[in-house]
């Protein structure tokens, strides 16, 4: 794939697009096995922190496997599933033998009901899940199906073969959408959760769209209507921490993908995630990561 369809974000970080001529017939996934030599992209550094711009799912068959989404180290072993989803960074484990298979998914691909459903950008959800045997039976079989579709290029039209793999897609990430939501429930055990959970869900996609500017809890409860308390409820609810918290997590993971990514100046990293002032930019990065931006910078390099 041309290096001229990297895209740049706005943010300076490269993203790797879905490898659309890799796929069979170029249809908007892929399904195989994992192996040594796998890449998404020509260009992508697969040991090296990286970003994609679509959901990659895998199985695995073997292990143990440590890899990285988003500076978290996630070990993955037999029996075993990873979700990274779009605009995650994430890296390989050097030397790390990645066995079972693999599934690539490029955004638009479904319809937005499925989308919805199956909870493709639940940003929240933890990206390492442990199946039980009933589940991973059902998963495993669920996902070979899938293969078996994708690898039969010749049985059905394009239009028809595209359809099926929808289809039959979407019955696998039903599967794991559930599996990935109990997996959360049960992280969260003794927490209520509705109707709290409507009320972090609209807290969420607001910080999402809004914490590179703005950091007041006060401040996103006034713009979505609740009382600060009724917000602090919500969210320790839902994720066992507070509403504070929550916001500097996305601040920090932001301030480490462009860390990570570019080139840009500590301070003006510091400024993209709302620090105009560069020291205390630094002050807040240390807090809440035991390192200054530039040596976490330095440790990448």
């Amino acid at each position: 794939m041309a290096d001229e369809n990297i895209q740049d974000g706005g943010d300076g970080i490269s993203t790797f697009p879905f490898p659309v001529d890799l796929s069979l017939l170029g249809v908007g996934i892929q399904v195989g096995p994992m192996g040594a030599g796998r890449t998404w992209h020509a260009q992508a550094p697969l040991h090296r922190v990286h970003r994609i711009d679509f959901h990659i799912v895998m199985l695995f068959t073997g292990g143990p496997v440590r890899h990285m989404i988003d500076f978290a180290e996630y070990e993955a072993s037999a029996g075993d599933l990873l979700w990274i989803r779009p605009g995650q960074v994430h890296r390989f484990a050097p030397g790390g033998e990645y066995r079972g298979t693999v599934l690539t998914m490029q955004p638009g691909f479904l319809p937005r009901a499925t989308v919805e459903a199956t909870g493709l950008y639940r940003y929240d959800l933890p990206p390492l899940l442990h199946p039980d045997e009933a589940r991973l039976a059902g998963l495993t079989a669920a996902l070979d199906q899938l293969r078996r579709e994708y690898e039969d290029a010749t049985t059905l039209p394009l239009s028809l073969h595209t359809a099926v793999l929808r289809h039959t897609l979407s019955a696998f990430l039903l599967r794991l959408a559930h599996l990935a939501a109990g997996s959360a429930q049960a992280a969260r055990a003794g927490r209520a959760e509705a109707p709290g959970d409507s009320t972090f869900t609209l807290f969420r996609d607001a910080v999402e769209r809004g914490f590179a500017t703005n950091h007041s809890v006060s401040a996103y409860a006034d713009a979505l209507g609740y009382s600060r308390r009724t917000l602090v409820r919500a969210v320790r609810a839902a994720t066992g921490e507070t509403p504070k918290g929550f916001i500097d997590k996305r601040v920090v993971l932001e301030a480490k993908r462009l860390l990570a990514h570019t080139e840009m100046p500590i301070g003006r990293v510091g400024a993209a995630v709302g620090f105009p002032d560069a020291a205390n930019f630094s002050k807040f990065f240390q807090q809440h990561t035991d390192q200054t931006p530039a040596a976490f910078r330095a440790e990448l390099r």
